[in-house]
């Protein structure tokens, strides 16, 4: 080989060395300093528990060995989000007692929806605090932190307050849908609930695009899981008609519209990321996380996963996780199993904190997101 040949395979050789070096060594991490959360029980750390009554034990006992304002025994996927980013796990907003907001706030509360409904939480359950009222509710915030920031950033009180430039660096994220879709099995028919979901999604996206003219720019959607899989919805069906089931036990027809949704969803999303051309906006599949988790149990090692730890509901009688009622004019309690880290189902509405950190292990690192990028990397627009 002569020397000029050598010189252009010993330049190839480097050339291909580095690109193999650059691909082995990924980007680094985003340094979110915050993260401000949008949504319901699946992710409310205290917001409607600080709003009304507080949520008793046995919620909580599985980490935080006391209830801890989530519907569930112990930590929820946004804690583990706020794990995996190395921050604090967030305060609710409503809840300012003994609170810091430097690392971010939460808005979720259980119940909330994304379009607003016209009826009271003492009715069925859903919360005042729709998603839009979740926006106001951060406007004001960023608003009063900012000046308040102001006046105090030169004393200790100012390591409670989130900076002015965090905001722009945070991650926004949303998990809401669910009680829309419960509602609208409550109170339509399934092609007036299929009609109400652009309105829903564009509700979603509206909010999003207002984030983002407030300087947001990383949001992490999760879309709505199986709801036809909660336990609840089997309390009070016997004898279910052939097809009314799917092979794992759930209600077909309303995982199908689950389904629909997250599909009208991510189409939304896809046509954000052309709407706001410096977001980095990651669609989460949650639904494949939960069901894969739910059609795996037996697998896994798991409980049955339409069975419920907390709480006691045979035949007919339910009394709910944490309360005190009377069956055959005996007094019985809703207590929590003995080992709720094999049970998916927490009190039949919600997850278990083992059911959680499964499916936040199986999101989180971009296995299940569209664009395929682990949360870590959720700042980078793809």
């Amino acid at each position: 080989m002569g020397f000029r040949s050598l010189v252009v395979a010993t330049w190839f050789l480097l050339v291909v060395l580095c690109f193999l070096s650059s691909a082995a060594d990924p980007m680094p991490p985003c340094e979110f300093p915050a993260i401000y959360n949008f949504g319901d029980s699946n992710s409310d750390t205290g917001g409607i528990s600080a709003a009304f009554v507080p949520i008793s034990a046995p919620y909580g006992e599985a980490f935080f060995h006391r209830p801890a304002g989530r519907d569930s025994d112990g930590r929820l996927i946004i804690d583990f989000i706020a794990e995996r980013l190395r921050l604090p796990y967030l305060s609710a907003y409503l809840n300012s007692i003994g609170t810091s907001y430097r690392h971010g706030a939460n808005f979720a509360t259980g119940g909330s929806t994304i379009r607003r409904q016209n009826e009271t939480i003492f009715e069925y359950g859903i919360s005042p605090f729709a998603l839009d009222m979740q926006i106001v509710q951060f406007d004001q915030f960023k608003a009063r932190t900012t000046d308040l920031y102001s006046q105090v950033k030169s004393t200790p009180d100012a390591e409670k307050l989130p900076r002015a430039e965090d905001f722009s660096k945070a991650l926004y994220t949303f998990d809401l849908g669910q009680n829309d879709l419960s509602v609208g099995f409550r109170k339509m028919s399934f092609d007036q609930l299929r009609a109400a979901m652009p309105d829903i999604v564009n509700q979603l996206a509206s909010a999003v695009q207002h984030l983002y003219e407030q300087g947001g720019r990383a949001f992490w959607i999760h879309n709505t899981g199986p709801i036809g899989c909660l336990p609840v919805n089997l309390f009070y069906v016997s004898n279910p008609a052939p097809g009314y089931l799917d092979e794992h036990g759930c209600v077909k027809a309303q995982n199908e519209m689950a389904i629909e949704f997250n599909s009208k969803l991510k189409e939304r999303v896809a046509r954000l990321r052309a709407e706001l051309p410096e977001a980095a906006i990651t669609y989460v599949d949650v639904y494949s996380a939960k069901y894969g988790l739910i059609s795996n149990a037996k697998n896994l090692g798991l409980a049955d996963p339409l069975k419920v730890c907390c709480g006691y509901h045979v035949n007919f009688d339910h009394i709910w996780c944490g309360n005190k009622g009377k069956v055959n004019n005996t007094e019985v309690y809703g207590a929590s199993c003995k080992d709720p880290s094999v049970f998916i189902s927490w009190d039949g509405v919600h997850y278990s904190q083992a059911a959680n950190q499964w499916v936040a292990d199986h999101t989180q690192n971009g296995s299940l997101t569209d664009p395929p990028i682990p949360i870590t990397q959720a700042c980078r627009r793809k």
